[in-house]
């Protein structure tokens, strides 16, 4: 009997990068857009939700694609505050700020959800890997799961006959004879 474990948080992700890129850029556009509804600029709601959105990209991916999510972020606070320095400046710089000025104030100003998403997005990622490895080093190379408890025993298996019988391979002198077994004699 093989007990067969469901996988963890750690192991779950399994979405593709191209949509976990997709979803976060429609996520964070709708939380910069709430944002500006509610407030006029880019303030707190998005800052909390880009830190979730973060946190949601590093458990979503597949392992194949843990790169993608590791240089994500920085690439979606970029996109979204050029977006918004070429069609609605007011909400992430000061009125007369110019083009690439506005980009910078952007940046700037929510540096600090970009260096919490981040950092907790590459530490999730680290113990995915982590746990990912240590997964695959525990499966056999038959691929046959086991049990690596310590109090568990090793598995053995019993075979019995009835009546018990016993033989012994006997081999002629001669090397073209066939061997014959006591118990057929």
């Amino acid at each position: 009997m093989s007990s067969v474990s469901a996988p963890t948080l750690w192991e779950e992700g399994r979405w593709s990068g191209t949509r976990v890129t997709r979803l976060s850029a429609f996520v964070c556009a709708l939380l910069a857009a709430t944002d500006i509804a509610i407030t006029g600029r880019l303030d707190l709601v998005f800052d909390s939700g880009f830190v979730v959105v973060c946190v949601a990209l590093a458990l979503a991916i597949r392992p194949e694609e843990f790169f993608r999510v590791g240089v994500l972020p920085p690439m979606l606070l970029l996109g979204l505050c050029a977006l918004l320095s070429v069609g609605y400046r007011d909400a992430i710089a000061e009125p007369g700020d110019g083009l690439i000025q506005s980009l910078i104030s952007g940046l700037a100003h929510h540096s600090g959800a970009l260096l919490a998403g981040y950092g907790l997005c590459l530490a999730i990622l680290s113990i995915r890997g982590r746990v990912l490895a240590r997964s695959r080093a525990d499966v056999p190379a038959d691929g046959q799961a086991y049990s690596n408890r310590d109090a568990s025993p090793a598995p053995y298996r019993v075979i019995s006959a009835e009546p018990e019988v016993k033989s012994t391979t006997v081999v002629g002198n001669d090397p073209h004879s066939p061997s014959r077994t006591a118990s057929s004699c």
